[in-house]
């Protein structure tokens, strides 16, 4: 049965930065709770540790955000990306776009447009 309001809450805004670092406490929480329940729901090849050392990366990303306004989306990205990856509202393309370095050591951009451009130019007269 599927219940869209599971994990649902009401959208809000931090009261002050005290009640924004809780929030982002919280939610940080939440996601290294769900690992192991994220790894066996989209049947993932990777470890745990993996997944929650990702976690902790993403939310290290933004540790120095310095609006509180910024503050208060991100945390409604982060509840939102929450609640449709536990939902199993994504499929394994969507959560394996965050590991993309670990599990493609080969997925890169070239240094500049001349060098992507006679990569791929090169690629395709190889081809042929």
């Amino acid at each position: 049965m599927i219940n869209p309001t599971y994990l649902a809450q009401r959208t809000r805004s931090s009261a002050n930065w005290a009640d924004a670092k809780h929030r982002v406490i919280r939610s940080y929480r939440d996601w290294l709770r769900a690992a192991p329940e994220i790894q066996q729901m989209y049947s993932l090849s990777l470890p745990v540790s993996t997944i929650r050392t990702k976690v902790r990366q993403e939310f290290e990303r933004h540790r120095y955000v310095a609006q509180l306004q910024t503050v208060d989306v991100l945390l409604f990205n982060s509840h939102q990306e929450f609640q449709e990856t536990l939902n199993y509202w994504k499929q394994l393309t969507h959560v394996l776009k965050y590991f993309r370095t670990e599990e493609e050591p080969k997925a890169r951009l070239p240094s500049n447009f001349i060098n992507g451009f006679l990569e791929v130019s090169f690629l395709q007269t190889s081809r042929t």
